[in-house]
């Protein structure tokens, strides 16, 4: 059996940015320091940052006044901000800064006097914390048939934005729906996409060629994890989304000569090493490990100002 591994995949940039933000934290402040929400959508992660010292709360109010609190990599709303402000809460701000970028063109956009469409998923915190820069101003879209029932105010002042972990193919019928419904409205920028996103699926699309199954690494939480499933399925593969090598079922290898293996953009490396392992000894005639071509995404982003002092 020949096990091929995606390139790239596991930690982006700006997950890296958010758990080097807590440590650093820990480091400098000592314990305890509050997270509001997840710090990134994996369970391993969170319980490592855990046992370091982090406190993970939903609202700032449950931390202590005068604690600090870090907002999660997801981003949060003004409102948020305004409860740490209330409780005199410090804070410091692990938001990727692609979605930063999402929060202030959704700013810009009101301030046009546009409305706007946000394709994402209800429920999603980088979805609660981006509609929340503009309350009364922003229509959630999740599908395509959700085009055919919005109601807006001004058809020829329409803008569009999206979550930034969904990716050009996951978007493109509900975006076709938008421009054939409203001529006018003004789509997102490719730019706009998340890097990590668009090249971690396109690196499982290459994976879907060659592999009859193909197993993500990533919690179920994770959108960009379950995107990444849906996009090997889309290419003929069978796919499964697993937390862990313990969610591997032998019975997905019957008949398998070649498995692809990926990880979403919060899942560590360590889980993935796992995974090929076991891939390796349920292997009944042998297992070989080759990987996609490298890829250098060439990304980093800086840590906030205080913390690189």
């Amino acid at each position: 059996m020949k096990i091929l591994l995606a390139n790239p995949r596991g930690f982006c940039a700006g997950v890296d940015r958010a758990i080097e933000i807590v440590e650093k934290s820990l480091e400098r402040h000592g314990t305890p320091v509050y997270v509001r929400h997840e710090i990134v959508h994996n369970a391993h992660v969170v319980a490592d940052l855990r046992e370091k010292g982090a406190l993970f709360v939903d609202e700032p109010g449950e931390a202590p006044k005068g604690s600090l609190i870090i907002y999660s990599a997801h981003g949060v709303s003004p409102a948020v901000r305004e409860a740490a402000q209330q409780n005199e809460l410090k804070t410091l701000d692990a938001t990727c800064p692609l979605v930063t970028k999402v929060h202030n063109e959704v700013l810009r956009l009101v301030e046009s006097g546009y409305e706007i469409v946000m394709v994402g998923h209800a429920g999603h915190v980088e979805v609660e914390g981006t509609m929340g820069h503009a309350p009364g101003h922003v229509h959630l879209v999740e599908k395509p048939e959700d085009v055919e029932t919005l109601e807006v105010s001004d058809p020829d002042r329409l803008a569009c934005v999206t979550q930034t972990t969904l990716s050009v193919d996951d978007t493109r019928e509900i975006l076709e729906a938008l421009k054939a419904r409203f001529a006018r409205i003004q789509l997102p920028k490719r730019d706009d996409i998340c890097y990590a996103t668009q090249n971690r699926q396109d690196a499982v699309a290459q994976l879907a060629a060659q592999a009859q199954l193909i197993l993500v690494v990533g919690a179920p939480e994770s959108s960009n994890s379950n995107r990444l499933v849906e996009v090997a399925i889309r290419r003929g593969a069978t796919s499964y989304l697993v937390q862990s090598a313990d969610d591997l079922d032998p019975r997905w290898l019957d008949g398998v000569s070649c498995v692809g293996v990926t990880a979403g953009a919060s899942t560590p490396e360590f889980l993935v090493d796992q995974l090929v392992e076991r891939l390796r000894e349920r292997a009944s005639d042998g297992a070989s490990v080759e990987s996609q071509a490298d890829v250098d995404e060439n990304m980093h982003f800086k840590l906030p100002a205080e913390l690189r002092t």
